[in-house]
């Protein structure tokens, strides 16, 4: 019989065997059809990812986080990560050098791309571009980015296991607004314990998070065709106009408009 050294080295070999390394991360534009995943890797530089059509869904090893026309968001070298897309998306890849970082390297980063930032990205990721073109166009970005405003809507992966359960449970029904008594009970804590959790872990407290998560889920559910009242009554608020106003406040933008500018996108 083989060895317990032996079975572990080839259950090792097996799980690397489907985690790519892609030193490079390339400067690029693709065309993704909903759906589309691409599967857990890294990269030896920095790669900043723009969708300027459809919404992409982006799984790190801190949590998750979402890319829209609005949205782009920084991923620091070495960072595992993968990708599902909602919605046809024109899916941008920008690297960077990780010796001229015009951005911290330290954690994956929401940013607000506004009009000029969008088509620096996007000329900056057209195919055949002259390098001293790419050049000049790669300097007035790095500039932008190093102003950029940073946003606050990810998701982060919680470490502690009555958070993580507590997590979950809201998770799995976003349609009712559990308390956070309620919570500490299912999760086998205390709501003083849970409520620490919330803000040592994530930063934020429980109803802020709840928010944030209903508005992720929100994004995706919009860039699907959901109509706004659809979508409100999926994911917990009592009324569409409070929906309207939370997504607005988080999002800079209305439901309405961005479900508008995501299905024109689909048919472009």
């Amino acid at each position: 019989m083989p060895s317990r050294q032996c079975v572990a080295l080839s259950v090792f070999c097996l799980l690397v065997s489907h985690i790519r390394h892609e030193p490079v991360a390339p400067t690029q534009v693709e065309s993704r059809a909903a759906g589309d995943v691409v599967d857990r890797h890294r990269h030896d530089n920095h790669q900043l990812i723009y969708v300027s059509t459809g919404v992409l869904a982006i799984q790190t090893e801190r949590g998750a986080w979402v890319a829209t026309p609005a949205r782009a968001v920084w991923i620091p070298a070495g960072t595992w990560h993968e990708h599902r897309f909602y919605g046809r998306s024109a899916f941008h890849t920008v690297g960077f050098s990780v010796q001229r970082s015009p951005l911290p390297d330290t954690s994956p980063t929401i940013l607000a791309v506004d009009s000029l930032v969008r088509e620096l990205l996007v000329a900056c990721t057209e195919p055949d571009l002259p390098p001293t073109e790419e050049r000049r166009i790669r300097a007035v970005l790095h500039d932008r980015l190093r102003r950029a405003d940073v946003q606050p809507l990810s998701l982060p992966t919680p470490r502690d296991r009555r958070l993580a359960d507590a997590c979950d449970l809201v998770t799995n029904d976003l349609t009712r607004p559990r308390s956070i008594d309620w919570l500490a009970r299912a999760a086998g804590t205390s709501a003083r314990t849970l409520t620490r959790l919330f803000r040592t872990e994530f930063g934020t407290t429980y109803p802020q998070w709840r928010t944030q998560i209903r508005v992720f889920h929100a994004l995706v559910h919009l860039a699907g065709g959901a109509t706004v009242t659809e979508t409100a009554h999926r994911f917990g608020w009592a009324t569409s106009s409070a929906f309207i106003d939370t997504f607005t406040r988080t999002m800079g933008q209305t439901p309405g408009a961005y479900r508008t500018a995501a299905m024109r996108a689909q048919i472009t």
